[in-house]
This record gives structure tokens, C-alpha cells and sequence, in this order.
């Protein structure tokens, strides 16, 4: 069949390219191109699509990569076998999804005319997507259209060159794809400031296919001395491209003469004794340049980076740099503190990139070197978990947050002021709570007053306002501003409703003193109000340390001893098989210090140790009292709570879905008294896990507007 009677699909799968897709791939993509007219021909334009799978064949990219960047490419042969993709591909689906998530990179970038935080945009790009095999496509892509944009219309072509400079060039650089990187950054330096770029390539005295011949004849002579020599040497160089000499230009601030590594071979080998013996025989081979050697082995780099570089006058006169290292040394000047992209662009200080990177790093050499990339991709998937968000202000400016951020975080990491006056907040346009957890690519909007007023319960960590330590400090910060008596009088106030919460206003305070290190209840106090100690830290350690009564010896009828039932929630110490069941009075929850009273009829009793009706039992009859342990607390428990506040609509929808939100439920609800008057009182029956849980949710529904109090009853 003619070239020109081929298919768009009979043309792509006839590719060497496109050699390594499995015939079910190619049973994929055949159905998915079914159809007539233009329907069955990719969007983008043949000759690009050709060139994009022709550079991803230099990176040996597997047939999933191949396939997801046809299908990209050819919108609608995606859209026939999208169920199919989901079910039978979802790595090929996964792969798609990536890059059409990448869109939202190129529209921030030209959005902000390539102006502001391109190392955020960077990150994005890798946060979002969640198969890093997506990165090769975008760069193949990317070069395929540089190689095309000598016929786009300026602006055009401006507006790819700096993205391919802000963002793939970079990219590709830290990944170590040397084979698009070179090309990248050179076209790009090509169309954004052409006359500079003619004028250095001007200077070369050899065009980069000759530079490249050159080099593959110095590594075969230097390959075949050190094996003369008994060397065991691996030998790999590559000619200086344009615009990296234009950058070391720029850097040394030293004319183009002055540039003695526009040729560079690497020489590894197996040790340091090795290292000096290489570079005898390279000196005997060529003549050095005396002032041009560096021993980086005998005195390391700051960044702890060692190699031997020298410069020598090779064949046909001309300079050639020779860098001499151990693997050991390689691997740290690649992929540890020393690594290349880390010197070309400074250091990022974000180990959870630099270790997506090295695995990126390492997924690429699986492909190259015939590994088990599906088991390396798998590893990638459990072990590296991001722990940074990155987040868009209204203006496409990018905030990384750590995980678990909210846009309070957000507002403080704007600036202090902004978090102090923070009244409320959107995200990507809808308002949510100030407790919302945020994602990456969510733009975020700060609602501010006109007057600073943050709020002490943005400290209480089970609220769960702020996630950022650096955020908290600023709001201490200001709180330890204030003079003492506000701080003592928000503090007691704090306090006293997280006590009555739990019911523990009449609870002992010395044990929560001792705890803190504090010498007066004032000073607990204090501590609260700045957020240094938590409400809910003070009520668990007198829960923690509330002594049950004492027991006296139980006259409880002897029964056959067996094995505690592990299905019970308690367990009464010295005594077995006894029916046990929660006091209806106080309804205890796991973690609350408990005793138990021996009944007449319904076995044990168990209340919280503070529990008023328990003293007065204790006081007639404290023969009857047991102690008591908490056994299995997998269950749910029963908790009453009183909810007060000014009636309003909606009210009672916004409870019930935030109790919901907390993974409780409501058993029953009830309401009394003061509805005339605009007022309510809310009495719920809640099954909840524990105390904590009680005690996290009692502080949301503060915070539902026209809530005044919760409490537990």
C-alpha cells in the first residue's frame, strides 16, 4: 500500500516509534479510530504527533506511554473507548488524565504572561499528575511543537519558548532526559533572543553533528589507553549546547575564548586509587591546561561534591574538559545534595520533591535499561507520598502548603495580616469553612475584615483550623501581645466551657498543674489563653488522673471463673462473669477514668469516676463499689448533649449535617422552651466513639453561627 493511501492509524502503528505496543493495544487503538471522515484522524496535526512519539521512542517509553500519547492526541478515538480505558487501561487513563491536568500548568503560565513563581508552577505540574510517565509525553510534545513554531506567528512562538524555558527545560533537566533537554532550552534561547543565539553559534567552529563526531572519537581513543593501562573505565560525553554556554557565560561573566568545556567526557571508575591513575593516562594522552584543574575529591564542594575536572588541548588542538569521578561519586552528583539541576538552579530544600525526582530519575533508567518498570512504578505508587499542597492565589500565584492545609494556612502564608483579618474563604469560587482541607490547584480567595481579630479556638488543634506550625506561632504571637489579665480572663473562660463539656467543672485542677509544670490554676490559665496548652490536654489529664472511690472488699456472690469475654467493653478487675452495662446517668466514654457499683438486680454499673450519683452510692453503700477497666472499645457510645442558642432557620439542617460530617449520629433530639422569645435549647442523644470524639465535635457546633453553648449533659 502507497505511503499516501495509508490511514492516520496505518501511518502511526507503521512507526518504529510505535514498535513496542502490544497487539491488544493495537486492537485498542483500531477500534477507538473506527469511523470515517475527519473523526478518524487525530486532532493534532500528523507530522507533530509523528515527531512527539519519534523523541519518545529515543527515551525507550513503554507501549502505555506510546498509546496515551495517541489517544491524547485523538480526542474523540478517546472518547469511543473511554469505559474501556477505565476498566481494562487505567494506567493508559491515568496517563490521559495527566495530561489534560497539565492544561491547567500552560493557562497559569500564559494567564500570568511568564511573570511570578515558575519553581511553584513547576511543583504543580508534578503534584497533580499522578503518573509521572505523563512528564516525557508533555516534554516530547513540547519539542515537537518548537521544532514547528518557525512558522507560527511571533507571539505564538514567544509564548511556547517561554514556556518550554519556565517549565519543561527545567523539568527535564532534573529529571536527567538529556536527550530533549539540550534541544529544549536551545530552541528556545533560539526564537526568545535569536540574535545572541546566532552570534554564539557563530563562534563554534563546527556544526553540533560534527561537535557530537568529535566527541564519540575522543571517548573510543581514551576508552582504548585505559584499557591498555588495565583501567576499568566507563567513558560517555556530550558537546556544550548553545545556550548553556550562553549560561556559563552569564554566570563566570568570561568571554566565549575563555570557555575550556565546550566538548566534556566523564570517565567513571571503580575507586579514588582509580580516579588519579585516569587522570595520569588522560595527561599523558593530551596536553593539560595548567590552570585549568580542580580536585573536587581531595577538597569537596560545599554540597559535598567530588570529582576531577581538567582541561586538555585534545585532537586537532582543540579544548576538551575531562571529568573523572567513581560511581559512587556520580550517583551522588546526580541524584544526592550535589546534583547537577540543584547547582543549575539552586538548591529547592523540599525533600519530598527531590525524592520524586530521584524516583522519576530511576524510572527512566528502568525503561532504558530493560528493568521491571510496572514493579518500580508500583514501588513509586506506595512509597512516595507528597507531602506538600500547591495551592493558586486569585492572580495564579502559587502557595505550596504541607498537607492538610486549610485556608487559614493560606492566609497566613500570604501574609500575617491576611490571616489575622481572615472572616472566611473560597475555594475555586464556592465558600467553605475555614477548616476545609485544601488540594492541590484549588484557588483560593481570603475574605478579610477591616480590623485584626484572630481567634483563640484557632489554636485548638482538634479544631482543626490550622494545619502549619509557622501559622499557629503567628496567631500566639499575637495573643502573647495582650497583657495578662485578658489573656487570664480568655483563658478561664476557655477552660471552664471545655470542663463543663465533659462535666468536670468541679474536677480537682492539681493534677493538670503537676502535668504542665505550672504553679496556679491563673497560670494553666494563661497557658490556654496562648495557645500553649489545649482545653481538651487539661480535661484528659484529670480524666487521666481521677481516682475512682476507694473500694472495699466486694461481697459479690462467687461464680466459675472464666476467661474475660473479649467482646466486652469493660472488665472488672477481680471478678468475671458479671453482667456489666453504662450508667444512664453520667454515660461514660472510653478513655474517662470509671468505677463500677455492684447493683441489686442489673449486675455493674459503671459511671464516670466523678459522677455525682456515684458518690452518693459510694457514701451509703461503698461495699458495693468495683473497680473497672475499660476493655474493647471498637463500639459507639451514647452521649447527651445540650445545645443552645438564638432560633434561627436552617439552624437544626446545619447540626445534623455537621454531626454527620464528624462521623457521629444522632439517636434522638428533642427542644424546650424560649421559642417565642427567639431563643432554642436543643437536647440531642449522640452515639459517638469516644471522649475526644464528644469533645471535637462539642467545639464545632460552637462554631455554627447562632450556637452560643455545647455541652454535655
Amino acid at each position: 500500500m502507497a505511503a499516501s493511501d495509508r490511514t492516520p492509524l496505518e501511518t502511526l502503528l507503521a512507526l518504529p516509534a510505535t514498535a513496542a505496543l502490544t497487539p491488544v493495544l493495537r486492537d485498542l487503538l483500531a477500534r477507538a479510530a473506527s469511523g470515517s471522515g475527519t473523526a478518524a484522524a487525530p486532532d493534532e496535526p500528523l507530522p507533530l504527533l509523528i515527531d512527539t512519539l519519534q523523541a519518545l521512542a529515543l527515551l525507550n517509553a513503554d507501549a502505555e506511554v506510546i498509546a496515551a500519547a495517541i489517544l491524547y492526541a485523538a480526542p474523540d478515538w478517546a472518547s469511543r473507548i473511554e469505559a474501556d480505558l477505565s476498566q481494562r487501561h487505567p494506567a493508559i487513563a491515568a496517563l490521559l488524565d495527566g495530561q489534560r491536568a497539565a492544561h491547567q500548568v500552560w493557562a497559569l503560565h500564559a494567564e500570568r504572561g511568564g511573570r511570578g513563581n515558575q519553581e511553584g508552577l513547576r511543583r504543580l505540574l508534578l503534584a497533580i499528575v499522578r503518573d509521572l510517565r505523563v512528564v516525557p509525553i508533555l516534554l516530547a510534545r513540547q519539542l515537537a511543537h518548537l521544532r514547528a513554531a518557525a512558522k507560527a506567528p511571533p507571539e505564538e512562538r514567544a509564548a511556547l519558548a517561554r514556556l518550554t524555558r519556565d517549565i519543561h527545560a527545567p523539568l527535564a533537566n532534573r529529571l536527567g532526559i538529556w536527550q530533549l533537554k539540550w534541544e529544549l532550552e536551545d530552541l528556545a534561547f533560539r526564537h526568545l533572543d535569536p540574535e545572541t543565539y546566532r552570534r554564539i553559534a557563530g563562534l563554534l567552529d563546527d556544526k553540533r553533528t560534527g561537535r557530537e563526531g568529535y566527541i564519540e572519537q575522543v571517548k573510543r581513543d581514551l576508552e582504548r589507553v585505559l584499557a591498555a593501562q588495565g583501567i576499568r573505565a566507563e567513558v560517555a560525553g556530550r558537546p556544550k549546547h548553545i545556550y548553556s554556554i550562553y549560561r556559563k557565560m552569564q554566570r563566570k561573566d568570561v568571554p566565549f575564548g575563555e570557555l575550556y568545556d565546550l566538548r566534556a567526557v566523564r570517565v567513571l571508575v571503580d575507586d579514588v586509587p582509580a580516579c588519579y591513575a585516569a587522570l595520569g593516562v588522560v595527561h599523558a594522552l593530551w596536553v593539560p591546561v595548567s590552570s585549568e584543574f580542580d580536585d573536587y575529591i581531595a577538597r569537596p564542594k560545599r554540597n559535598d561534591y567530588r570529582s576531577l575536572h581538567t582541561a586538555v588541548v585534545g585532537p586537532e588542538g582543540k579544548t576538551l574538559e575531562v571529568q573523572i569521578r567513581t560511581h559512587e561519586m556520580h550517583q551522588q552528583a546526580e541524584l544526592g545534595v550535589a546534583a547537577h539541576w540543584r547547582y543549575k538552579e539552586g538548591g529547592s530544600g523540599d525533600a519530598a520533591l527531590e525524592r520524586k525526582i530521584e524516583w522519576m530519575r530511576k524510572l527512566l533508567e528502568s525503561h532504558q535499561d530493560g528493568g521491571d518498570e510496572a514493579a518500580l512504578a508500583g514501588a513509586l505508587d506506595t512509597e512516595l507520598v507528597e507531602d506538600r499542597i500547591y495551592t493558586l492565589t486569585p492572580m495564579g500565584e502559587v502557595i505550596d502548603l504541607p498537607r492538610g492545609a486549610t485556608p487559614l494556612d493560606f492566609a497566613y502564608h500570604v501574609h500575617t495580616m491576611v490571616g489575622h483579618r481572615c472572616r472566611g474563604a473560597k475555594v475555586n469560587g464556592r465558600i467553605v469553612p475555614l477548616d476545609h482541607r485544601l488540594h492541590s490547584g484549588d484557588r483560593v480567595e481570603i475574605l478579610t475584615g477591616k480590623t485584626a481579630e484572630p481567634r483563640r479556638d484557632w489554636l485548638l488543634a482538634a479544631n482543626g483550623y490550622l494545619a502549619s506550625g509557622r501559622s499557629r506561632d503567628k496567631v500566639r504571637t499575637w495573643f502573647h501581645k495582650l497583657d495578662r489579665e485578658r489573656n487570664l480572663q480568655a483563658g478561664r473562660e476557655l477552660l471552664d466551657r471545655e470542663l463543663k463539656r465533659l462535666g468536670l467543672q468541679h474536677a480537682d485542677p492539681a493534677p493538670a498543674l503537676r502535668k504542665f509544670s505550672v504553679a496556679t490554676l491563673d497560670d494553666l490559665h494563661v497557658l490556654v489563653a496562648l495557645g500553649d496548652v489545649g482545653p481538651h490536654q487539661v480535661t484528659r489529664a484529670l480524666l487521666e488522673h481521677a481516682a475512682p472511690p476507694e473500694p472495699a472488699t466486694v461481697a459479690a456472690p462467687r461464680a466459675p471463673r472464666k476467661p474475660p469475654q473479649p467482646s466486652s467493653a469493660f472488665s472488672v478487675v477481680g471478678v468475671d462473669n458479671l453482667l456489666v452495662q453504662t450508667a444512664r446517668c453520667c454515660r461514660p466514654l472510653p478513655g474517662e477514668a470509671i468505677a463500677g457499683y455492684l447493683t441489686r438486680s442489673r449486675g455493674v454499673s459503671v459511671h464516670r469516676a466523678d459522677c455525682a450519683v456515684l458518690q452518693r452510692l459510694a457514701a451509703r453503700q461503698p461495699q458495693r463499689m468495683l473497680p473497672v477497666e475499660w476493655g474493647r472499645t471498637g463500639g459507639a457510645h451514647d452521649a447527651d448533649v445540650t445545645v443552645e442558642g438564638v432560633d434561627r432557620k436552617h439552624l437544626l439542617k446545619d447540626l445534623t449535617n455537621l454531626i454527620a460530617q464528624e462521623d457521629a449520629h444522632v439517636l434522638a433530639i428533642s427542644s424546650d422552651g424560649g421559642r417565642g422569645l427567639g431563643r432554642m435549647r436543643l437536647r440531642l442523644q449522640l452515639r459517638v466513639q469516644d471522649y475526644g470524639q464528644l469533645s471535637r465535635l462539642l467545639g464545632k457546633i460552637e462554631g455554627i453561627a447562632g450556637v452560643e453553648r455545647a455541652y454535655r449533659v
